[in-house]
């Protein structure tokens, strides 16, 4: 696993929880006690002792935990530079959704070897979505239901997220429904950095 995923729940569990709570985690995972390098890979398995640990010792069921670690990457001051590549996906939420099918890419230029899975959307009626998300592992649609969350939010649009089911070939499916695209005011979004 790439260490900017491992970083993104060690800071998500101390900035939520507390540096304690870090901490317990941690040495329950057998992880580093001082956390991640961004920079470099980690063994796939240390990650899901992560996940285990925390939803065992924070007492939450894991898709809960899964989704609030989603909406943090999203929302938290601490993590602007994601919000601001997720942004430029564009003007309102329903063209971020139609923007989905090129995170994988846009990703990879911010970090060549991140793996963000494929994403297909279909729109399946008026405001209605389905999101196929192309991996093995169900922990990334639980994440990516609390990062559609906070960007519906972001954008002021009432949408509701959530699991949906897998597609034929055992894929994670989410369905999105759009109910006012134009619900409240978003966040202010400048294309230039530091800008409010």
């Amino acid at each position: 696993m790439h260490g900017l995923v491992n970083r993104a729940v060690q800071c998500f569990l101390r900035d939520t929880f507390g540096a304690e709570a870090w901490r317990d985690v941690a040495a329950a995972a057998v992880a580093p006690a001082e956390g991640f390098e961004s920079m470099l890979r980690y063994d796939d398995a240390l990650t899901l002792r992560l996940i285990d640990a925390a939803t065992r010792l924070l007492d939450r069921p894991r898709d809960s935990l899964l989704e609030d670690l989603g909406t943090y990457l999203v929302s938290h001051p601490n993590r602007e530079g994601l919000r601001r590549l997720l942004r430029f996906g564009g003007v309102t939420f329903v063209d971020f959704l139609h923007s989905l099918d090129d995170l994988p890419g846009r990703s990879r230029l911010a970090v060549p070897d991140l793996d963000i899975p494929p994403m297909e959307l279909e729109e399946t009626g008026e405001g209605s979505f389905t999101l196929t998300i192309h991996t093995a592992r169900p922990e990334f649609a639980a994440v990516m239901i609390g990062v559609l969350r906070a960007m519906a939010d972001d954008y002021g649009a009432l949408a509701l997220p959530d699991h949906a089911g897998p597609a034929p070939d055992g894929a994670p499916r989410l369905s999105i429904d759009v109910f006012d695209a134009r619900f409240a005011a978003g966040r202010s979004f400048d294309l230039t950095a530091g800008s409010r």
